[in-house]
């Protein structure tokens, strides 16, 4: 029963599942579970995994996360090579050479996909729909489409039409928008400084009007909108994200241990479920932080439930 969840999201230690892991799946029952590189081995170990979290759940939909980007995001490198393979190489070609572009990147696509599906994963964190912006933060980089906002936005269009057309979720990220960061929010907060009017013309652009059934917050501040809060801990962000932006659906926020929020693990919990964010993210796989998360977040809402359907819906 979807119903019985709570509205969080962990990472796991290793190639399987610790008996410790396993009681805190059952004890627990997270809404979804993350995957990382330290998780994946082969894909016969990888699908011994996600069908064990599945057999917990009694649900062969669970929902089985994994940041698979391509380029330098490639959680599948024991498997397969995406090294060249990146959001900024489909961007030019789309600008270049729209033909090629849409042959190239449905394969790109449907490769991904049949690899996911494979290993027993079903929601992707992608398209980044940050903008490509020179004397930022390199975190982004590459991992963008381009740095013009109308590229950006018909590029994850692309992405979520073929995702799904595989049987595929996706995340859009880093909503409202991480291309202006100068830092690395793994490591530090970034300040972005700009007016809400030129944040909504520009990097807040590509967001609107996705049809993706999740969207992953990013822990940036936007001086001029909430000058103490990043976007996961600011209700005036989430409410700019559900009104201004138009986003809908299911809010994810980004990993809740990354140094950007500078609360505990209890704190950064709590804030980011009272700012209005629907789902908690947790990605390190410690288990007394796992347990903190656990105990700090709601059971998910008939919104959750009903979203999730929804999503269940493209899942073949």
């Amino acid at each position: 029963m979807i119903k019985n969840r709570k509205a969080f999201i962990v990472g796991l230690k290793s190639y399987k599942l610790s008996n410790k892991e396993k009681l805190f799946l059952k004890q627990h029952k997270p809404w979804g579970v993350i995957l990382f590189s330290r998780n994946i081995k082969s894909i016969k170990q990888t699908k011994a995994l996600t069908d064990n979290i599945k057999i917990i759940f009694k649900d062969s939909n669970y929902p089985i996360l994994i940041d698979q980007e391509g380029g330098r995001v490639n959680r599948l490198g024991k498997i397969i090579s995406f090294d060249n393979l990146t959001s900024e190489y489909f961007g030019d070609l789309f600008e270049s050479d729209i033909k090629k572009l849409n042959i190239i990147y449905k394969l790109f696509v449907d490769k991904t996909s049949y690899l996911l599906k494979l290993i027993g994963v079903n929601l992707n964190t992608v398209p980044v729909l940050d903008l490509k912006i020179k004397g930022s933060s390199k975190i982004i980089g590459n991992r963008s489409f381009s740095k013009n906002k109308n590229t950006v936005s018909e590029m994850g269009d692309m992405c979520i039409k073929f995702f799904h057309e595989n049987s595929i979720g996706t995340i859009i990220k880093h909503i409202p928008g991480h291309g202006l960061a100068k830092v690395d929010s793994h490591n530090f907060t970034p300040i972005v400084n700009k007016s809400l009017k030129y944040l909504i013309k520009n990097d807040f652009y590509p967001f609107k009007n996705k049809g993706s059934y999740f969207a992953m917050t990013g822990h940036i501040i936007y001086k001029k909108i909430d000058k103490l809060n990043p976007a996961t801990h600011s209700k005036k962000i989430i409410q700019l994200i559900r009104k201004k932006i138009g986003f809908k659906n299911i809010l994810i926020s980004d990993d809740l241990s990354m140094k950007s929020l500078k609360g505990d693990i209890k704190t950064n919990t709590i804030k980011t479920f009272e700012s209005g964010c629907n789902i908690a993210l947790h990605c390190n796989a410690n288990l007394n932080e796992m347990k903190i998360i656990a105990n700090n977040s709601p059971l998910i809402s008939n919104f959750i439930v009903k979203k999730t359907s929804e999503f269940y819906k493209i899942l073949s």
